[in-house]
């Protein structure tokens, strides 16, 4: 100890050499950080980790999860349940009328060989329809309307006829009233279609499905009772020849007729007319399926039905195959350039247009979808029918005829992207 002299410095000692090592090195030695020496207990020696477990990395920020697609509206594009009710009703009335009046076997053989033109009908309906599908409601309704209402409502009047004039020859019925009484049936159910779901209704292709399909199910009824009466009078015989005639040589007639009736409010409905002039148009139409269903029966009346079935019938069928042809070309053009404007403002690419709005592309698109992993055909066939959708929606919007089109086009556009990400999702 000193007393008033400098302080002696203290002795530190120098720190510890901490031993380096290297990375594998440290692997090697059977050394365990302090943090890890503690070990739980664990139910079995199975379940026992290693001595040295890493811990986990750290999870990211959670990434925003995808809301739920958004649905275009309905309102305008279905049918209400009460007019299903009413069909069902007069349905079970048609089958009671039918097995009172024809019986139950003859009936039921009607049925089942109606079923065969039925099938034929809708693989054409779907060719045409298949560009731009029409929604199911209103597709179940048309069917529905043909084969039970139009059928009903031609029975009450033909009884109605009946009651107030008694018989009438079958020439006028088969070439006069038929054609009226038949047309204007099946007429007021596409004009029905047009006031319940006139979103959907919007052009002339669209006004040829609804039409053909209320031809085909008035068709189908038609052939339940030619079929059964046929099986009656003059058994098998009378029956296949009668099934070869309507079933195989002419299953598209009824389809055909009516067809022309959507087409005319269709035409009209594509340029934005109002309900009484898509009737008046409707109506022009109507006259003209009315003069082709006399035509074609006055043909197996008057003439060699198989002369004219091969000169004028098929010739006249071919033609309307060829207009349907040129129409859906037109659909094409127009869900073509329509899209192009979501394409210029950057919503799709060029080359998604022409896989988008091109037969061709299509099936190159369908074809890519499926090489992908998982088979995503189903998804890009979702995103053709919404960008058809899409397109649809901006022509009714560049009409000013769908009040409900800037909605549908937002809920569009966002399920487009979004199945888009899926697609390319890896």
């Amino acid at each position: 100890m000193s007393f008033g002299g400098p302080s002696e410095p203290q002795y530190t000692p120098p720190p510890a050499q901490q031993p380096q090592y290297s990375q594998q090195q440290y692997a090697q030695s059977p050394y365990t950080p302090p943090q890890f020496s503690q070990q739980p207990v664990y139910a079995s020696a199975l379940a026992q980790p290693t001595h040295y477990s890493p811990p986990a990395p750290a999870a990211p920020a959670p990434a925003g999860a995808l809301p739920s697609l958004p649905v275009p509206s309905k309102k305008g594009r279905t049918v209400s349940i009460w007019l299903f009710g009413v069909l069902g009703f007069a349905l079970v009335a048609l089958i009671g009328y039918f097995v009172w009046a024809l019986g139950a076997v003859a009936s039921g053989m009607g049925f089942v060989l109606a079923l065969i033109p039925l099938a034929i009908v809708f693989l054409g309906v779907y060719i045409i329809d298949r560009w731009e599908p029409e929604p199911k409601p209103l597709i179940i309704f048309a069917i529905a309307w043909g084969a039970v209402a139009a059928v009903g409502l031609t029975l009450l009047v033909d009884i109605g006829i009946t009651l107030m004039v008694g018989l009438r020859s079958e020439v006028f019925s088969a070439v006069v009233q038929a054609p009226i009484v038949e047309e204007l049936a099946k007429g007021l159910g596409i004009f029905i279609i047009f006031l319940i779901g006139r979103r959907a209704f919007d052009g002339p292709i669209d006004g040829i499905v609804y039409g053909a399909l209320v031809g085909g199910g008035f068709a189908f009824t038609e052939n339940i009772q030619y079929f059964a009466i046929s099986l009656i009078e003059g058994g098998g015989e009378q029956l296949t020849a009668t099934f070869v005639m309507r079933g195989l040589l002419s299953p598209f007639a009824h389809a055909m007729f009516t067809a022309l009736t959507g087409f005319a409010m269709g035409l009209a409905a594509r340029r934005h007319a109002s309900t009484g002039a898509v009737l008046g148009t409707g109506l022009l139409g109507l006259l003209g399926a009315m003069i082709l269903h006399g035509f074609w029966n006055g043909s197996a009346t008057f003439a060699d039905f198989f002369a004219l079935y091969i000169t004028l019938q098929v010739p006249l069928f071919i033609g309307f195959i060829l207009a349907i042809v040129a129409l859906r070309r037109e659909e094409a053009r127009v869900t073509r350039e329509r899209l192009g404007d979501y394409a210029a403002a950057g919503w799709f690419t060029p080359e998604e247009i022409t896989m988008l709005a091109t037969p061709a592309g299509r099936k190159v698109g369908l074809r890519w979808a499926a090489s992908l992993r998982g088979d995503r055909r189903s998804l890009m066939k979702t995103f053709i029918k919404d960008a058809a959708a899409l397109a649809a929606v901006r022509q009714r919007a560049i009409l000013g005829r769908d009040p409900l089109a800037a909605d549908d086009e937002r809920a569009l556009l966002t399920r487009t992207r979004a199945t888009r990400a899926a697609l390319l999702a890896y």
